[in-house]
């Protein structure tokens, strides 16, 4: 069974920066694509990363340019480096992964994707 586990969520202040980590078990990510998606209080969960495990990585727009995903295929972890954090940026970010290459236009689309973890808390505060 395919788990995926995010760890370095926290609280920061305005202008900071954090990664999360996304480890995955039970199988070999390397052909999978891959995402991060976030979800604040009140709203709908929404992709803001994403790699398709070839060539095609897609951002949306409220964090492009501040945020790179990226994955070591050693450990088997998806990564998300977040700079600029500003106050939008709060919320519960979760991975997700599905078994097979996304085409770049729905990269950042919830139904693509099969396995999900259980989320990381990012706070910023200003």
């Amino acid at each position: 069974r395919v788990q995926l586990v995010e760890s370095g969520g926290g609280s920061v202040q305005a202008g900071g920066s954090l990664t999360l980590s996304c480890v995955v078990s039970g199988d070999n990510m390397d052909t999978w694509s891959m995402a991060w998606f976030r979800e604040a209080p009140g709203k709908k969960r929404v992709g803001v990363a994403a790699d398709d495990s070839v060539d095609e990585t897609r951002y949306s727009d409220p964090v492009n340019g501040r945020f790179t995903v990226s994955r070591d295929a050693a450990k088997n972890t998806l990564y998300l480096q977040m700079n600029s954090l500003n106050t939008d940026d709060s919320a519960m970010y979760y991975c997700a992964a599905t078994h097979r290459r996304v085409g770049w236009w729905y990269l950042l689309e919830e139904g693509q994707y099969s396995d999900w973890g259980q989320g990381t808390q990012v706070t910023v505060s200003s």
